[in-house]
């Protein structure tokens, strides 16, 4: 085939036209980088989708600053990196939505010591109703209360060795959670080293727990007055918080019927603190069954807050929740800090109770993987668990628990019979009424709410002093010091 000079040059013109039409339109839309090698990364070209598509044609170009690369003459479209202008830092919304109430209002208090007298705080560690709960916070502010020697000994121990110097696994030493397991468990409830997660302290064993269990949108029940940490973290979580009542007139019993009216489809747990903190009310078994079966028509998974198990007065016993349960799943979440007085050592577990195989292997795996968040609890600590959990004496536990008991030492007080009696006549000579604690099943200790204005309380604990000064009898001549 031949063809005529003028056919040849038109032809080429023609071709000369379109790379320049193509040219310009591109240089219009975006910027050539050469590269030289044989395509990027050796991978294959792009097709024409991407010069005709979003790529030059479409979004690419006209709204999002998409350039292109060309390499050894073919082009791909490239995303240029957005630079900012200015500095701006801003915290998430995790930690916006993330408050403790009781610093909220401490922080907004308006506080001026008398500079003539030494500042008591009772605030951080304090006593709860009398003949009840012992003490919550932090039992170590003012150093009457230390932990047992050979609690100190079980840590120098661990330290001296040498072998507790590194990582741990996140969800803690094998030999360690065995130790754990050992001692909670219970012929009702028995538990295994891999039912056991150590943790930073009792705090973040709840944290997992409401972690593990709860999603965005979800929503947990909170007993009314509760701890405000169940709060905190929930709602930094995007988690709504139900409150369900407990009643004082009822020693602090759950209000069942409020709670289990706060139950929908988007209920991921209910919390249960046990013995309770603030109330320091101790369920009975009876009622812990009631919110067991609660739990179990709506197939709503327990966390339980027992960091106070078997800190109760002689005589109260405190279940777990996990040895009454015969189909709900319970995480139950403990630690070091209150029976044994060493709140700094962060040392906490949670017990997973899952005896129907609810739970599974997914929370339990969700567990492991949350953990590996901070990598676990102190190495040392998990070095010493055993010794500490075995060796500590039972006189230290009994010493701590006569130590914080409130009550009428009738000793002393030869006139009254027994604690109604002693209040009884509190009322005929003072007109203070306060309620004898054989009505709660535990003699010799009466009861006082803080509740009333604060001249009457004062008034009031004027009057008990001077009752007290005026039955008072010492036991031996040497000991007449009723205020010691």
């Amino acid at each position: 085939m031949y063809f005529s000079l003028l056919e040849i040059s038109l032809y080429f013109a023609a071709l000369t036209i379109l790379v320049i039409l193509i040219s310009s339109r591109m240089d219009s839309k975006s910027y050539l980088v050469q590269m030289n090698g044989n395509g990027v990364h050796g991978k294959i070209p792009v097709n024409a989708k991407s010069l005709n598509g979003t790529g030059v044609n479409g979004k690419g170009v006209h709204g999002h600053a998409i350039h292109h690369v060309s390499v050894n003459g073919t082009l791909y479209p490239a995303k240029v990196k957005s630079r900012r202008q200015r500095w701006e830092v801003k915290p998430s919304e995790m930690a916006n939505n993330t408050l403790n109430p009781i610093r909220a209002i401490v922080d907004g208090m308006k506080l001026t010591p008398n500079p003539d007298k030494p500042m008591i705080a009772l605030s951080i560690a304090s006593a709860g109703r009398l003949g009840w709960y012992l003490f919550a916070g932090d039992p170590t502010v003012f150093g009457n209360l230390p932990t047992d020697g050979s609690v100190l000994q079980a840590m120098k121990d661990a330290i001296d060795s040498q072998k507790y110097n590194g990582y741990a696994p996140s969800v803690g030493y094998l030999k360690s959670r065995q130790a754990v397991a050992n001692f909670c468990s219970c012929p009702e409830a028995p538990l295994e080293a891999e039912d056991v997660i150590l943790t930073s302290g009792c705090s973040q064993a709840i944290d997992l727990a409401i972690s593990v269990l709860c999603n965005p949108g979800d929503n947990i029940l909170v007993p009314c007055p509760g701890f405000s940490l169940y709060k905190t973290l929930a709602v930094s979580m995007g988690i709504k918080v139900k409150l369900y009542n407990l009643l004082p007139e009822k020693s602090w019993e759950v209000d069942l019927q409020h709670m289990e009216s706060l139950i929908d489809e988007r209920t991921s747990c209910i919390i249960v603190t046990n013995p309770s903190n603030p109330c320091g009310s101790v369920f009975t078994k009876e009622h812990l069954q009631k919110i067991l079966k609660v739990a179990s028509r709506h197939c709503v998974p327990i966390l339980a807050d027992e960091i106070y198990s078997d800190m109760v007065f002689p005589g109260c016993s405190c279940p777990s929740m996990a040895s009454l349960s015969s189909d709900v799943p319970i995480l139950s979440c403990g630690g070091l800090a209150k029976r044994w007085l060493v709140p700094g050592w962060r040392m906490g577990w949670i017990l997973i109770h899952d005896r129907n195989n609810v739970f599974g292997s997914e929370i339990r795996q969700g567990l492991v993987k949350l953990s590996q968040r901070i990598l676990g609890a102190c190495s040392i600590v998990q070095g010493a668990l055993e010794s500490i959990l075995n060796n500590t004496p039972q006189s230290f536990y009994n010493k701590t628990i006569s130590f914080l008991k409130v009550g009428i030492d009738l000793e002393h007080f030869p006139d009254f019979k027994n604690d109604v009696d002693f209040t009884e006549r509190l009322v005929t000579e003072q007109s203070v009424f306060c309620l004898p604690a054989s009505a709660f099943e535990y003699p010799n200790f009466f009861r006082i709410v803080v509740t009333v204005p604060e001249e009457m309380m004062l008034e009031a604990c004027s009057r008990i002093r001077e009752f007290c000064q005026r039955h008072y009898r010492p036991c031996s001549r040497d000991s007449n010091d009723l205020d010691q």
